[in-house]
């Protein structure tokens, strides 16, 4: 490297370092000039040897992020100064104690912070982007700085990543968009996080941010025109309202261009608001709502607003302390436009975050103040014992558009779910047995239905009862493998129960029929009532699916051996090789079939009729929500066949006894005291059946009742009624 690029280097850093301090957004005292004078020559002196994968020296990166932090972020001497030093004790022969006996223990606490964060990396065995949100939470035990160094540093890495090997840009980037966009957006700093997004996509999705950055820049004049148009419109009226005032257009980010796109299946051209309009008015504290609403009502008069989309940030800021009113309006040539009204104070808060809230905050005071209020109150949510880990998340509101979110337990400890997670989910992470016994859920210290989707920041507490079991519903509400292999495992046990009392019950109703239980019956049953093992039929027994009248029939077609000879042909069951005592019950009859071809389609139950297993049903080809399956004595079904026959295809239930349905029981009779208990205790007694809902009304002796049931089949709804019917008092049962 010859003199004379060493001597323009030098140059370089020494502009670099004045344009620093020309840059702050705070005001520089002496004292805090010195303090970054000090800080700049140790980063100097401790990096001088070392030098990018680009090439340029290495002290650029740590003055790039000072500058962030300076400028961008505006945060004060002390953070500047930390930043200046951020990968000195990291990379260099310089350590903490070394930064705590030059520069204080803040700035040595902070380097701490980032020092502990970046050696995360070395950690091969853990997952990166967990630990690292598990590792930024613990480290803002000691400065909230950390965090926006880390982002600063983040970003110009970022910014400088064409260097790299493709997969560690792949890396980085996604570790970016996982946490670091997210926690910038949260913590105010949207200019920051737009970058981040921004070149996030640029490295994880390079043809798709280039072909819309394209486009973008395709489209800019037609955009200036646009916006020249619209603000041509509205000028005459803010001049003739004397408003000082500028109106810019801000283009939408490529990223949340390309979110937009992937989320509504459309194209760039089908992006109708790729930017937004910024109108920034001047204005004293004290008229400044007043003159918000005089501007939404200027722009409303020559706009239509769409009255869906207002958003008033003036009368309730947002937690990052952001204010504005957006509107959406409708603007020439029929485009939706987003209008954001600001005063300077609100556009300036909403570029720089907290630092700018409190600089105004305390125009009084000295403004460094106002950024050490800021860093003491979210430190104060940290020390505070009382305030749990749970009001921490939120304070941020640190919802990570991850695919994994992080919750906690009553003790406080943190936890790791996939996104969709259930209390279900969470309770087996916890243990098996807490999973199995699992009663019931609080989140948040509020009463849940298992089917509940948890979010990240969540605090669950599961209830848990000796006598609660996994039902078949919980399949629908768990989506863990690992809660969902578990609940299969008990039910399938349950079930092994169940068959077991089958087993006796067939055994009795045989010998009624004088037919002896042995292999070759088992074999013929299982035959005639089309299954695959024995287990499934003593199951079929045990719930009742099978039932008296079934083994009649079989009985009679037994006794013709020329009929049971060709049912067997007929059903083509290998009567060799099948394994009839396979130890599990088979699910794949619990289905509708449609068609003479009796297919196996994608079907949802009709609402008006709610036809459950057994029931005489037709199928109906909706426009919009594929085929409705009705019951044949359904209200609609008459108009259905008459004016759309074209749309009807036949349905049958192939077999129903795996799956559970919901049934509407409907009673009414004289009101005596024990009723209901009596009503109750009949159904819960009854053949593994449940009740999600009841509601009985008394009326001047006479009282009405509605029952929602759970049941496998209709012969199960059928039995029910019947025992219903025989109870002293009751007059009528029907099924809704």
């Amino acid at each position: 490297m010859t003199e004379a690029f060493i001597e323009k280097e030098n140059k370089e850093i020494a502009q670099q370092y004045k344009e620093l301090l020309r840059i702050s957004y705070q005001t520089l005292t002496d004292e805090d000039k010195k303090l970054i004078r000090a800080a700049f020559d140790t980063a100097v002196d401790a990096h001088k040897d070392q030098r990018r994968k680009s090439g340029e020296a290495y002290i650029f990166h740590p003055i790039s992020v000072a500058k962030i932090v300076a400028s961008e972020i505006g945060l004060d001497a002390t953070s500047i100064a930390a930043a200046l030093l951020h990968d000195v004790v990291e990379d260099t022969s310089y350590t903490l104690d070394d930064l705590e006996r030059m520069f204080g223990e803040t700035v040595a606490k902070i380097v701490d912070g980032l020092t502990k964060i970046s050696s995360l990396k070395k950690d091969k065995d853990v997952s990166l982007q967990a630990e690292n949100f598990r590792k930024m939470l613990l480290t803002l035990n000691d400065d909230i700085r950390v965090i926006i160094i880390k982002i600063a540093d983040r970003l110009h890495n970022m910014q400088t990543m064409d260097a790299m090997r493709r997969d560690k840009q792949i890396k980085i980037a996604s570790e970016t968009l996982y946490i670091y966009a997210p926690l910038a957006h949260r913590i105010g700093l949207y200019n920051v996080k737009t970058e981040l997004e921004d070149l996030g996509l640029k490295y994880t999705e390079p043809e798709v941010y280039q072909d819309i950055f394209t486009k973008i820049k395709e489209s800019k004049e037609e955009q200036d025109a646009y916006i020249n148009e619209f603000t041509r419109v509205i000028q005459d009226s803010l001049d003739k309202e004397n408003m000082d005032y500028d109106i810019k257009g801000r283009p939408k980010s490529i990223f949340s261009i390309r979110r937009k796109m992937s989320k509504q299946n459309i194209s760039f051209d089908e992006v109708y608001d790729k930017f937004a309009i910024r109108i920034i008015y001047r204005s004293d504290k004290e008229n400044e709502k007043f003159l918000a609403w005089k501007i939404y009502s200027v722009v409303t008069d020559h706009f239509r607003p769409n009255p869906t989309r207002l958003r008033d940030w003036i009368s309730s800021p947002k937690s990052t302390g952001y204010e504005a009113l957006h509107i959406t309006v409708m603007g020439p040539k029929g485009r939706w436009v987003e209008v954001q009204i600001r005063s300077e104070r609100m556009h300036e808060i909403a570029e720089k975050g907290y630092a700018a809230h409190y600089k105004y905050k305390n125009a009084d005071e000295k403004e460094e103040q106002g950024i050490e209020e800021w860093l003491n109150r979210l430190q104060e949510v940290l020390e505070n014992q009382t305030v749990n880990a749970v009001d921490f998340v939120e304070q941020f509101k640190l919802n990570l558009y991850s695919k994994e979110i992080f919750v906690f337990t009553p003790q406080g400890d943190l936890k790791s779910l996939p996104k969709g997670s259930t209390p279900l989910d969470f309770a087996f992470s916890i243990h098996t047995e807490v999973g199995t016994h699992t009663r019931g859920a609080r989140v948040n210290n509020k009463l849940v239905p298992l089917s509940h989707v948890l979010k990240s920041g969540d605090q669950v507490e599961i209830i848990t009862s000796e006598n609660a079991k996994p039902n078949v519903n919980w399949l629908d509400y768990a989506t863990t493998a690992r809660a969902r292999a578990k609940i299969k495992s008990s039910l399938k046990d349950e079930k092994k129960v169940i068959a077991e009392d089958g087993k006796a019950i067939l055994t009795r109703k045989l010998k009624a029929q004088k037919i002896p239980f042995n292999e070759n019956t088992v074999n013929e049953l299982v035959a005639h009532f089309h299954l695959k093992t024995s287990l499934d039929l003593f199951y079929r027994v045990g719930i009742g699916k099978i039932d008296n009248q079934s083994l009649k029939e079989f009985a009679s077609s037994r006794s013709n051996a020329l009929v049971s000879y060709i049912k067997r042909k007929i059903s083509k069951k290998p009567e060799v090789n099948q394994d009839l005592n396979k130890d599990e019950i088979t699910a794949n009859y619990d289905q509708l079939v449609f068609g003479k071809e009796e297919d196996e389609l994608e079907y949802k139950l009709a609402n008006c009729c709610n036809p459950i297993p057994g029931d005489d049903v037709f199928g109906f080809v909706t426009v919009n929500e594929g085929i409705k399956v009705h019951k044949m004595d359904c209200p609609n079904a008459i108009q259905l066949q008459s004016n759309y026959a074209y749309r009807i295809i036949q349905a049958k239930w192939v077999d129903s006894s795996q799956q559970d349905f919901k049934a509407v029981i409907k009673l009414n009779g004289i009101d005596n005291i024990g009723l209901v208990s009596d009503v109750t205790r009949e159904i819960s007694s009854n053949m593994h059946v449940n009740m999600k809902n009841i509601n009985f009304e008394s009326d001047d002796g006479i009282f009405n009742g509605r029952i929602t049931v759970v049941v496998k089949n209709n012969a199960t709804l059928i039995k029910i009624i019947d025992r219903l019917k025989k109870i002293n008092g009751i007059d009528k049962v029907t099924r809704e």
